[in-house]
């Protein structure tokens, strides 16, 4: 069995900091959730499913002996978000830091798409985000608590839009422009904004339901990426670590690429998708339907 890479940081490097991450419980979220941990952090995970989160917590405690609370939030509801800033100062009794990793996507023609299709992308990827970095943004100017972060998950086509996944580029978009704007105007409360851009990283259930079956392999892309190769998880969460971290007080309005050059060689990072040939489609949405999310 393979040791597991060790963090770039040192092993206390985020002691006593309390750090959120939504959609911690599986994918990416998961792993910078045990990275923090990992590296001397407390940490709240949130999704929409309580189940899923108690396994994850309670793996993600036996693995790092880290203190996990985990709380179930759809984060497209303020309300619950609010709830969601309750719980983690009830429990550790301040947040120092704020991972909004919650996402969606799926793909289609955009002229297949109905506004619903938006609505429900949109409300998770930006709206989702809004509504926690205003709470927990809230909270910290309310209490005149100093020295936070903000790290947002966006995407490398959040810049150059990419057919096929419109919602989410115009999601993603979105979220790029917040977190360049709150960098500006937040700095003055010690609130830093930055975002972590990724390429290809493979995830159980999330690259399924984008390319599933055959299209996985026949685009594949990791053929795209200079480097030939996909992310590893331990790479961005080392990334997110720093970003989260007193290392990287002066980093602020940044967003950081990490995807081998994969844009730089061929933005847009579905673009290829023009090469299904229109029947192929309905073939395509009803293996979509098919694959369980994790």
């Amino acid at each position: 069995m393979t040791a597991e890479p060790k963090s770039m940081l040192r092993e206390d490097a985020l002691k006593d900091h309390v750090i959120v991450v939504t959609g911690g419980g599986t994918g990416l979220g998961r792993s910078m959730a045990k990275c923090f941990l990992r590296l001397g952090a407390s940490v709240v995970i949130t999704s929409r499913k309580q189940e899923v989160l108690d396994k994850a917590a309670a793996d993600l405690a036996a693995e790092t002996g880290g203190a996990v609370l985990a709380v179930a939030c759809d984060v497209r509801k303020y309300l619950e978000v609010e709830q969601l800033v309750q719980r983690c100062v009830e429990r550790f009794g301040k947040v120092d830091a704020l991972v909004n990793n919650a996402a969606g996507n799926f793909i289609s023609p955009t002229e297949r798409l109905s506004s619903k299709a938006f609505e429900v992308i949109i409300d998770i990827v930006l709206m989702g985000s809004v509504n926690c970095t205003l709470a927990f943004g809230k909270h910290w100017i309310a209490k005149g608590e100093t020295n936070k972060a903000v790290l947002n998950i966006t995407t490398t086509y959040a810049w150059t839009g990419s057919g096929y996944v419109v919602p989410s580029a115009c999601a993603k978009a979105g979220v790029l422009a917040m977190t360049r704007s709150l960098a500006v105007e937040w700095a003055k409360y010690g609130i830093r904004s930055n975002a972590i851009a990724p390429g290809p990283f493979p995830t159980k259930g999330a690259w399924d339901r984008l390319l599933p079956g055959e299209l996985m392999e026949r685009f594949s892309l990791a053929k795209r990426v200079p480097l030939q190769r996909m992310g590893e998880h331990h790479e961005l969460a080392d990334l997110a670590a720093y970003l989260v971290s007193p290392f990287s007080g002066y980093v602020n309005g940044e967003v950081v690429t990490i995807d081998g050059g994969e844009w730089l060689k061929g933005a847009g990072q579905f673009s290829q998708l023009e090469a299904v040939e229109p029947a192929m489609w309905d073939a395509i949405e009803s293996m979509v339907r098919g694959v369980k999310g994790s």
